[in-house]
Order: C-alpha cells, then structure tokens, then sequence
C-alpha cells in the first residue's frame, strides 16, 4: 500500500526533503512549522487511520508542509521513503500509558500502544526503512535524558533500545535527550508530567541558589518550541553528526 500524499508545496529547495514521524505531536508539530520557516521541503506524516487526518492535513498544508499517510507497515514505509529519499528522517514518537488505558475501552489491543511497540517499534520499522530508502538520511531520534542510568522502567528501556539500534544502523544521527517538556497547547492532558515539570524545574532553581547552578542547567525542563528549534538546527548541523546531545547542549541550540 503506497503512500498518500497531500500537497500544498512540491519545491524541496536545494538543502533536501525533511520527513517528520510524530508530526502531530507536542513537539513535531513546532519541528514542522520550523523546517519550513528555514525553506526545508516538509513531509509530516499522519496515521491514515487519524480520526483528525483532514484537520491535520489542513493545518501542515497551510504551514507549507505535505502531508504523509502512509500506513505503519513496513514495506509500504520502505517504498514511501525509497520514493521520497529524504535528506532527514524525525523519529518523534512516543506514546503514554493513558493512550494504552484508552485502547482498553475501545475494546483494541493494548499492546498496540505500548512503549515496546511506539517508543522503539515503530522507531525501529522507520530505521529499518531509512536504511534502504536509497539515500542514508540523517535520523534525528527525540530520545529521553536517564536513558543509560539504571532504571528498569518501560519507556527507558524502549528508547535506550532505539538509540542502540540507531548508533549499529550505520545511518547519520543526532540523538537528543531532552528532560521534561513543558508549555501550553498539548492536545491532551499530561497532570502528571507538568507537575513533575513544575516541582523538578523548583528543586532546581533551589540548587542553583545553593550553588548547583550546573545542574539546573543541565536538567530543567524545554518548552516544545526550544526543543523544536533545537532539533532543526543540530538536524542542519553538519558538526551533530553521529553525536547525543543533552539537556543542557539542547537548550544552548535552541538559544543560538
């Protein structure tokens, strides 16, 4: 099954095509609307079984971006990224538990939206398909500052398996671990995120009082858009090649 593309902008420009995963998201959506503010061609991709689809599609094509729909099917991903041979691929996946607990009710498999199968399955498919698409983009994977510490937890283990694929694909990346992503304008309710957000960032802002200000700077939370014009610049960077960048490098891009 090929992919659908929708198209307001078919110029790409002389700097390459951008293929955004995640486009919907918190943080893809800013990624998108910044990828063409800097004349990159823009590809978001939406789930064709979105039940937003057209809205989304009406939203990117005003921005200037195409709209993607191809299915989370392995071949048909491969044959979309072998026709369209970005010169980068967003990896911005991610799911939640309330996401897995919504599934339940509307009676689907819960596996489905799981850690295993969004945070590094679906990252996995799209590394995989980038591998053959015939031009070896640069795969920018939106992973998780605490990945390598010792946390058993799903969503650590899920993105520190990504990044350890991505690192043996051979592909060009920039991985970035953000902390906790903090604004307005998410599409659905994360309490317990801004909460964690909001007492991480004051515990912080107490240790830099007591002279930890390195700390704070390392680890206090990014509004989506920061983080969104931090991933743009280190994707255009050639000097972010093949490197992880943390909370603290994230933030000093974004301030460039």
């Amino acid at each position: 099954m090929g992919a659908q593309i929708r198209s307001s902008r078919t110029d790409e420009g002389d700097r390459g095509l951008a293929f955004v995963t995640g486009a919907t998201g918190f943080t893809g959506r800013e990624v998108v609307r910044l990828l063409v503010e800097q004349g990159i061609g823009t590809v978001a991709h939406v789930r064709p079984d979105s039940p937003r689809l057209e809205e989304w599609t009406e939203r990117f094509s005003a921005m200037g971006a195409r709209v993607d729909a191809t299915p989370w099917e392995e071949q048909a991903m491969t044959e979309a990224l072998s026709r369209l041979k970005p010169a980068y691929v967003f990896a911005l996946l991610g799911t939640t538990r309330a996401r897995a607990r919504m599934a339940v009710r509307m009676g689907k498999d819960p596996g489905a939206e799981s850690y295993e199968a969004v945070d590094f399955g679906l990252t996995a498919l799209l590394i995989r398909a980038a591998k053959v698409s015939g031009r070896a983009p640069r795969f920018v994977y939106l992973s998780a500052t605490g990945v390598e510490g010792a946390s058993r937890a799903a969503y650590y283990r899920a993105r520190l398996r990504a990044e350890e694929l991505l690192r043996s694909s051979g592909l060009p990346f920039t991985i970035a671990r953000p902390s906790f992503i903090a604004g307005p304008g998410r599409d659905e309710p994360r309490p317990l995120e801004r909460a964690g957000a909001s007492i991480a960032d004051g515990a912080l802002s107490a240790l830099a009082f007591l002279g930890a200000r390195k700390i704070k700077e390392r680890y206090a939370s990014m509004t989506n858009t920061a983080l969104a014009g931090a991933l743009v610049r280190l994707a255009l960077d050639p000097g972010a090649e093949n490197r992880v960048f943390e909370p603290d490098e994230l933030r000093r891009s974004a301030d460039l």
